[in-house]
């Protein structure tokens, strides 16, 4: 396979290689592979900027890459790819982080449901509206 440099402004690189057909004919064929570099906040969108980027699926590719299928809730955007372990760490610091974020609002917002449900139930029964034959 031989292999092709762009400009340097281009951000691709080309590949060329002959591919010998059953019938005997020879072709070239010419694939391309971006050259820009796999962002390093896999939290955030490279479409639309959003930070809510999350992993679909993810395995070890080998002994220090993982293979991780990210999506965008905001622009439906999502790729597949393969990222090295310290980026890997970095987002999944990132995850963790989010989900100590949401059980913290979660915990908030069963709390003040609670509170409000016992509000209405005091309500209800110094009401006389709850009866012991309602049990």
């Amino acid at each position: 396979m031989q292999e092709f440099e762009h400009s340097p402004a281009s951000d691709h690189r080309q590949y060329v290689r002959k591919v010998v057909l059953p019938s005997g004919k020879t072709i070239e064929v010419i694939s391309f592979e971006d050259l820009a570099p796999a962002p390093t906040e896999l939290q955030v969108c490279p479409h639309c900027c959003s930070r809510l980027v999350y992993p679909v699926a993810w395995e070890e590719a080998d002994r220090s890459r993982w293979e991780v299928s990210l999506r965008c809730p905001n622009c439906e955007w999502a790729v597949t790819g393969v990222f090295e372990e310290d980026v890997i760490q970095r987002f999944d610091e990132v995850l963790d982080r989010g989900t100590e974020a949401l059980v913290a609002d979660l915990r908030q917002l069963t709390r003040a449901n609670m509170e409000d449900a016992v509000e209405r139930f005091v309500h209800a029964l110094s009401g006389g509206h709850v009866m012991p034959e309602d049990f």
